[in-house]
């Protein structure tokens, strides 16, 4: 396994995240267990989670399984670098009208000692929040950020889903206040999905954060199956994108047939070199697919495929104001 820093922060983390969005609505407990003990095996330990995930009424499934698999003991919550987020709804009654999405201090705190509670752990090393909410101010939101660190129940804060200027304003706040901010931005990004290479990556480099894309290969529209119009597949949901795309995927398997790699694993290869990068997310649903995932770590793409996933894959031409302007 390899390993980097997160952001700017001293935090070690594995270059492939295990995200856990399959936990209970995809995968059942047997089977997440035997994922996340293979990911620790391997050297995977940067998990990712979120409190809705396991979603609507079952919201928080997903993290009640995580903390019942740490709850097994054998140093498995010691080994894990655990990340999770809020924002969305929890569908509880309790809060009333503060069950709406969105941010605050009061959805924090209670978000947080929910998350605690259903993970069996007494912090979390990654606290981020899932989305911009931009009718909160940042004094309200790094304040009880900074209570939640200094009360030993965080050690960083994430953002995700939100745009470069959200970034910079950010981290102004939190630099006025003496405070770390952010050390990552979870983004959805892949070959397909290149647009944050104009604002968001370079806001991150520049400010310290790693990005951790999400949706690495596109809801399986990069997936070695995509192509196969088979219900039930990986892609058996994707007919009409797949259509819309066949072009580019059909050159992309080609190519991958060139390289001698499955299309996942060049994709998720591609993501690795960039330096904005610290680690996409893989979302396996059973072993056998978190296990395939391990290769991209040793899928060496050269100058001249890269060019070639360019031209398959145009981004924006860059950062902005270069990419449009004179």
């Amino acid at each position: 396994m390899q390993y980097t820093s997160l952001g700017k922060s001293g935090m070690k983390v594995s270059r492939l995240c295990l995200g856990t969005m399959n936990f209970g609505p995809a995968t059942d407990e047997k089977e997440a267990f035997r994922i996340m003990d293979a990911a620790v095996d391997a050297g995977v330990n940067f998990f990712d989670t979120a409190n809705v995930y396991g979603w609507g009424e079952n919201a928080g499934l997903t993290e009640t399984i995580i903390g019942r698999w740490f709850k097994q003991g054998g140093g498995r919550r010691e080994k894990v670098i655990l990340a999770t987020k809020f924002y969305g709804s929890m569908s509880d009654p309790l809060d009333g009208p503060n069950d709406a999405a969105g941010l605050s201090a009061y959805k924090l705190r209670r978000h947080l000692e929910g998350s605690l509670k259903r993970l069996q752990t007494d912090h979390i090393e990654l606290y981020q929040m899932h989305h911009v909410d931009s009718s909160v101010t940042w004094d309200e939101l790094w304040g009880a950020f900074e209570v939640a660190v200094h009360q030993g129940k965080i050690g960083y804060v994430g953002s995700s889903n939100f745009a470069g200027w959200h970034i910079a304003v950010a981290q102004a706040a939190a630099k006025n206040r003496n405070f770390l901010g952010l050390v990552s931005e979870q983004h959805k990004y892949s070959l397909t999905c290149r647009l944050p290479e104009l604002e968001v990556l370079p806001a991150a480099q520049s400010l310290g954060l790693g990005v951790i894309p999400w949706s690495p290969l596109d809801g399986g529209l990069l997936g070695r199956n995509a192509l196969k119009k088979i219900e039930g597949s990986r892609s058996g949901g994707n007919a009409e994108r797949i259509e819309k795309h066949r072009a580019q995927l059909e050159q992309f398997a080609a190519l991958c047939q060139e390289l001698g790699e499955p299309q996942d694993n060049v994709a998720l290869a591609w993501l690795l070199k960039n330096p904005a990068v610290t680690g996409p997310i893989i979302g396996p649903r059973t072993l056998e697919q978190f296990e395939s995932s391990l290769r991209c770590l040793e899928v060496e793409l050269d100058e001249s495929a890269m060019k070639r996933l360019d031209e398959i894959f145009p981004g924006p031409g860059g950062p902005a104001p270069q990419a449009y302007a004179w």
